[in-house]
């Protein structure tokens, strides 16, 4: 407590601990993990909405443990005859 205000003394401000992530070790941890963005935009006039986008995005990598929800192509070959 503060002998001069009679207020307790603020407690110092522990801040986060400086730590440096390189860029391909943070995107990395996010793809292994996945990242969900969302997000919203609306256009309005005079408190009218007139258009609403709203986003909602899954980004992960793919894996033999996290396969594709898709079916890949065979990649085609071009006709060495035409």
């Amino acid at each position: 407590m503060s002998e001069s205000s009679g207020r307790p003394a603020p407690a110092p401000q522990a801040g986060l601990p400086q730590r440096q992530v390189a860029l391909i070790d943070l995107l990395d941890r996010l793809l292994s993990g996945g990242v969900v963005l969302t997000g919203d935009l609306v256009l309005a006039v005079a408190d009218i909405d007139l258009v609403r986008v709203s986003l909602r995005a899954l980004i992960v990598s793919i894996s033999e443990q996290n396969p594709a929800p898709w079916q890949a192509e065979p990649l085609s070959r071009p006709d060495p005859r035409s």
